[in-house]
Parts: structure tokens; sequence; C-alpha cells
């Protein structure tokens, strides 16, 4: 394609209270500039649309990043196409993998400074585009070291999942049965239990939305664990996490992933008997993948060899559209996506 002229970007025009709603962003076009030197400039074919961001709307939170500053497109990650370069390490149709924003182009300075959030994916490695965004990206590598390394999963140890069906939730699941655990997942439909089992080869599954308080789920817990629970990997919150500590095993582990049933809320709330972690010797601990970038090649290594083996599988809820990425946002929110959610934008690549 030739040098495009115009760029889109959805930018964050004021705070969300509770849920993003459309009034919270502007939509606007602006030119692109001419290059300078050390300069390129990237086409972001793929949008990844995670809970983070939620957390990265909002002002005064602490957190591994600074929010987004009103005014600013929207933080995300991207897998994008160099269209032009002034930089001699990236040439035109190169593949990279980033940190960019809800816009059609991003321009990048100079990209020595900045090469943890722009990385050049090797060519032709033989797999869809998707799976670099999702279970060969910061989706399977958040499952893979939150799991292995946090958890220390032991053979016959019972693993429970929460958003189990979600993007990392399902690769967790699928990672701890080849560790030879007992997994069980909890997902927000009969549909999503069902493809856990199925096709995921999950050892049972609960459905929250039949079990949608703290006394029913720990119910649905302790009947579906009922040597308690070893290891919770944590992607909700709320009464979810206390449900689960209800059921904790002695020296179970919980691992903190997520808490997106909170993100929209204005104040948080703890759950109030973390004290069984003390009567269960049990702990309850917090990750980054950025802790291990030194270990990410030799993981990423890993999830290939079991993907080529298919002994895990890797599902993508892809949508389209520049204008429809704040609508698909909001279905991390309500449970109505399976898998990886990403926004392929559409471009005249002639």
């Amino acid at each position: 394609m030739g040098y495009p002229l115009k760029n889109r970007q959805i930018l964050l025009k004021r705070r969300p209270v509770g849920l993003p709603n459309e009034s919270d962003y502007e939509v606007v076009t602006s030119p692109v500039t001419p290059l300078e030197p050390g300069e390129l400039l990237m086409r972001n074919d793929l949008i990844s649309l995670d809970p983070a961001i939620r957390g990265w709307m909002s002002a005064d939170e602490d957190s591994y990043m600074p929010p987004i500053a009103l005014g600013d497109p929207v933080r995300s990650s991207t897998l994008s196409t160099v269209v032009a370069s002034r930089n001699p390490d990236y040439e035109v149709g190169d593949l990279v993998l980033g940190l960019n924003a809800w816009e059609e182009y991003t321009k990048l300075g100079d990209i020595r400074h900045i090469h943890s959030f722009a990385t050049k994916m090797p060519k032709d490695l033989g797999v869809p585009n998707t799976w670099l965004l999702s279970v060969l990206g910061a989706t399977g590598m958040t499952a893979y070291f939150g799991l292995l390394y946090v958890g220390e999963p032991k053979p016959g140890d019972t693993v429970l999942v929460s958003s189990a069906a979600g993007a990392v939730g399902s690769i967790v699941g699928q990672i701890a049965k080849l560790k030879g655990c007992r997994v069980v997942g909890i997902a927000g439909s009969d549909e999503k239990c069902r493809w856990l089992k199925d096709e995921l080869g999950f050892d049972d599954a609960i459905n929250y939305k039949d079990n949608n308080n703290r006394e029913l789920l720990g119910c649905a817990i302790a009947k579906s664990c009922p040597e308690g629970v070893d290891i919770y990997f944590e992607n909700v919150g709320g009464y979810f996490l206390e449900a689960v500590l209800d059921n904790i095993a002695e020296r179970g582990r919980v691992i903190i992933c997520g808490l997106i049933s909170q993100y929209n809320e204005e104040v948080g709330s703890g759950p109030e008997n973390i004290w069984k972690l003390l009567v269960k010797s049990a702990r309850i601990e917090g990750f980054l993948i950025r802790d291990y970038v030194e270990q990410m090649p030799e993981a990423a290594l890993k999830i290939g060899q079991w993907l080529a083996e298919g002994k895990i599988r890797n599902k993508v809820d892809l949508h389209t559209g520049f204008d429809n990425i704040p609508a698909s946002f909001l279905k991390l929110f309500s449970g109505r996506n399976q898998g990886k959610l990403i926004v392929e934008l559409e471009f005249d690549r002639e």
C-alpha cells in the first residue's frame, strides 16, 4: 500500500465510571506527518483487547503502568506491519509486536529506546498471526509463568481456574492437565462449560451464572473439588475468591492474575475470609510476566511444541473493524467472549 495520509484514533476523552461507554471516547482523524530519521510507521493489523486496559483508563491507580492520559489514544497491544521506515533495523513489511493504541497507524520514534514495546517478529513462522497476540504472546506467557512458576503444580493437585473459557484461563487449564493435575474451570454458560470439558479436557466445570453468590459457588466448588483446591488461578475476584478460600486446601496457592469483577467498581473490597489462608498455611501471590523476560524464549518454544503436538488448543474470538473496538472491548466484562479477544482492522492492501 502507499504511504497513508490520515490516521484514525480512539482517544480517552474522560475517565470511565463503571463500564466504559461511547461518551468516554472520542474518535479523531489526523494527518500522518513525514518520518524523521530513526522513525518508522506501522499499520496496526490486529488490536488486542485485554482487561488491563480498563485499569489503565483510571486515574491515580497504583499500577505497573501509568494511566492513559486524557486526550491520548487508548493504549493496547498490537500486531503491526511496517509500512514506512527511516530506521535501518526495520524494513517495510516487517511484523512488529508492540504496545501501541486503538489507532490505525502508529509512528514510533527512535526504536532503540523502546525495544521492550516493539519486538520484530521472525518471518514465516508458519502460525496464524493471531497466535502472536494470544497463545504465543502475552496470553500464553501469563498462563505459563503464573501456573508453573508461581503455582508450582504437582501431579495430583486440584487446579481451579476462574474465567476458564477466557484467553488466559483456557491455556492455564490445559497446561495444568499436561502437568498431571485435576482441573476444574469456572465459566459463564453451560456452552462454555461443555467446551472446557469436551474440547479442552477439563475434568469438571462450574457455571457461575447458576451459582451467583459466595454460598452457592462455594457449594459447587466443594462438590467439584472434594479434597479442596490446591491451586486457584484467579482472574475474577469478588465473591469468587471468597468461595475459593472457603475451600482452599492445606498449603494451597492462590495466584492473582486479574480481578475483572472489580475493575469497574469505584471502591473495591477484599475477601472477608482471608484468614482462611492462615488456618490452611496457604498463600496468595500476584505476578507480572515482565518478571520473567529472560525465560520467555524458553516458554515460547515449549508452548509452540505443545501446539505442534496437539496437546493444547488456542481459541481466538476475532472481531473486525476499527469502529467495533469499543463495543468488542465490553465483551470482556459481560463474559461473552470465548478465548482471546482480538479486533482485526480493515485496510486497502493494494
